[in-house]
């Protein structure tokens, strides 16, 4: 059994992370792990989805730092999926800032683990000069980018609304593909 690594960000369509990624992986057999950003964790505890994936996957969901010289609450992951993450949550682990858990369970991660990333981004994000310096900084780091019009076609901002479904078995299928590699 491979232990998963599941962070997500605050972004639309978060809300769908049980159903739609980490039920499918518990499914196969995969141990997963939950880190949220902390916006993440006010949506989840809200709707209750933190309840539901602690009791799916029978680990606490994470999204602060543990108190020095307690016992460490995760397995170490054998592989990280960053979904979604907003433009800021992806801005911010291009640069390494990990300025809460979940950026640091990613910046510590990105360069030793296979790390699936998809950025749930409009056209507007991607426009800004800064965005394809941090995508070549992600692959420079070994992210496996879930993203191209075939899986996430940009739309300008709020054109399509917030439920939009997110493209979890693109993102399944690429941890299946890195998952012998582990």
């Amino acid at each position: 059994m491979r232990t998963i690594g599941v962070v997500a960000a605050a972004a639309a369509g978060a809300h769908t992370l049980r159903e739609g990624l980490v039920q499918p992986l518990v499914e196969q057999g995969q141990r997963v792990t939950v880190t949220l950003t902390p916006t993440a964790r006010t949506w989840f505890d809200h709707l209750g989805e933190t309840a539901a994936l602690e009791d799916l996957t029978g680990w606490p969901v994470r999204s602060a730092p543990r108190v020095w010289g307690a016992p460490r609450p995760h397995p170490d992951p054998d592989l990280l999926v960053a979904a979604p993450l907003t433009a800021n949550t992806c801005a911010k682990l291009a640069l390494g800032l990990g300025d809460n858990q979940a950026l640091t369970v990613l910046c510590e991660g990105i360069t030793v683990l296979p790390t699936v990333v998809f950025p749930r981004v409009n056209a507007a994000h991607t426009r800004h000069p800064a965005w394809e310096e941090h995508l070549r900084r992600l692959r420079a780091a070994g992210a496996h980018l879930v993203q191209g019009d075939d899986v996430w076609p940009l739309d300008e901002p709020r054109l399509n609304g917030t439920e939009r479904p997110l493209p979890w078995s693109h993102i399944i299928e690429t941890v299946q593909r890195l998952l012998p590699a582990v």
